[in-house]
């Protein structure tokens, strides 16, 4: 006879709430707008519908701090993570999914659990106190209604960025006398073999013709309203990135570091556009990095002036939207509850954080604190040692200090760990470690740790 939880949107988090609650005999009502309303990104109703990229970055446990998430996760039981290793697709040392695969899984898998009731239709204003434990994770394309209600309750201005969407081409129009399959490093990640991704080489001269053409493309203009809001640094269109500079491209999403041209392998390319693919089938590759706000006929026209992409077929077109976050240090207690309105807590990207993996990480913390709450009892975040507590303690504002500090959106990275006191650089016969080795001898040691953490938390559940 437990009171159902309510979970407002059906996005990762949203769904990885759902689960968590719903696993801990806890039933749980999750109202989905789409299809009733639909989003400026989403094409599907389908619950945890991936809208940009199909990547969950990294799957390195020990060298990478999504990595870790990633396997922190996987220990706490998380569905996101289950359902992305079971249609994971070939991505080098990367963990990437079928989109419509990974989303079609979660939808049948949340519809067929018996403590689960899925409502669709839009909630246009706060919950209703009478609802009692709730969850908010309507990401970042919130209906206005429901952020305007947002707003009203809390008197703090929300964040607003842009965040853009990279085209998808179908494989067979791109030409393998020019292009080749390979992994950077030659690097096997989660089901791939190390020759996952698409490489299409450009010359100096191209190049600085690709660049020219972006820096003045026909572009997407933004409204009055929403002319002073900035993008989110790790997601910065394609032609953003190429206005900061022309050597900014060949170093970032276009770098030709670690990649031999099977073609002409002598010769070293002077930057090189990946694709990695999208679908089981192997039939559509994404373009790495591609996020742009060009119209779509600029886009067509100038990214066939890539080698090995003249011909190319669009299944999608990249496009822009506009997203917004919550000021969470600002609003939210260590429980992800609302000051104020403690009935309601928050999860995944609305908080403040950016990547599907780390929305999700959020909704298993929330559902794990509402289930908890359900039952009577509390369940503390995990130590802020651990890749799930350094999330907790960014939005929660642990590592903000003094009257400047501003909160941004921000992805998990070791520098949100708290260091490790009296570590000794030195390898396995005494000698110091130096440099780039080092640094990979901290995040090890950082990951050893978190690991070691995470399992403490796990085992007080």
């Amino acid at each position: 006879m437990t009171k159902p939880v309510h979970i407002i949107g059906g996005g990762l988090a949203g769904s990885e709430a759902a689960w968590q609650i719903a696993s801990r005999g806890v039933p749980v009502i999750l109202h989905e707008m789409r299809p009733e309303r639909k989003t400026a990104a989403h094409e599907t109703d389908g619950l945890a519908e991936l809208v940009c990229s199909n990547s969950f970055r990294s799957d390195d446990k020990l060298g990478n701090a999504v990595g870790l998430l990633h396997e922190e996760m996987r220990r706490s039981g998380s569905l996101i993570m289950g359902m992305a290793d079971m249609t994971k697709l070939p991505a080098g040392g990367a963990l990437a999914v079928d989109r419509d695969h990974f989303s079609e899984a979660v939808t049948m898998i949340l519809h067929a659990h018996p403590m689960i009731t899925i409502e669709r239709g839009e909630v246009k204003g706060l919950p209703p106190k009478s609802w009692g434990n709730t969850i908010i994770a309507t990401g970042p394309l919130t209906s206005e209604p429901l952020a305007n209600a947002i707003l009203k309750q809390t008197g703090v201005d929300s964040l607003a960025f842009f965040d853009a969407i990279a085209p998808i081409i179908y494989k067979d129009s791109i030409d393998f006398d020019i292009a080749w399959m390979q992994s950077r490093y030659d690097k096997k990640g989660p089901g791939g073999d190390g020759a996952d991704y698409i490489n299409c080489p450009l010359n100096e001269a191209q190049y600085l013709e690709f660049v020219d053409a972006l820096v003045n493309s026909d572009q997407t203009e933004f409204k009055d309203w929403e002319k002073d809001t900035p993008y989110f640094e790790s997601c910065l269109p394609i032609e953003v990135i190429a206005s900061r500079g022309p050597e900014t491209l060949r170093w970032g999403p276009m770098k030709p570091v670690g990649l031999t041209n099977k073609h002409n392998p002598t010769v070293k390319a002077h930057a090189i556009a990946q694709l990695r693919q999208d679908n089981a089938l192997g039939t559509l590759y994404n373009m790495v990095g591609f996020q742009t706000k060009m119209k779509y006929g600029a886009q067509t026209e100038i990214l066939r002036k890539i080698p090995g992409l003249e011909n190319a077929v669009f299944a999608r077109l990249g496009g822009i939207h506009r997203n917004t976050f919550i000021n969470s240090p600002k609003l939210l207690n260590t429980q992800l509850q609302l000051k104020g309105r403690e009935d309601i807590r928050f999860a995944g990207q609305i908080m403040g954080v950016e990547g599907y993996v780390e929305s999700a990480a959020l909704g298993l913390i929330a559902g794990q604190m509402a289930a908890a709450q359900a039952m009577g009892n509390k369940r503390g975040a995990p130590m802020p040692t651990t890749a799930l507590g350094a999330l907790i303690e960014h939005v929660t504002g642990g590592f903000m200090t003094g009257p400047k500090a501003k909160f941004q959106p921000m992805n998990v990275n070791f520098g949100l760990f708290p260091p490790i006191d009296g570590i000794v650089f030195k390898g396995p016969n005494g000698e110091r470690i130096r440099g780039k080795d080092k640094t990979r001898f901290r995040k090890r040691h950082l990951a050893q740790r978190a690991l070691v953490d995470i399992e403490k938390w796990i085992k007080v559940a």
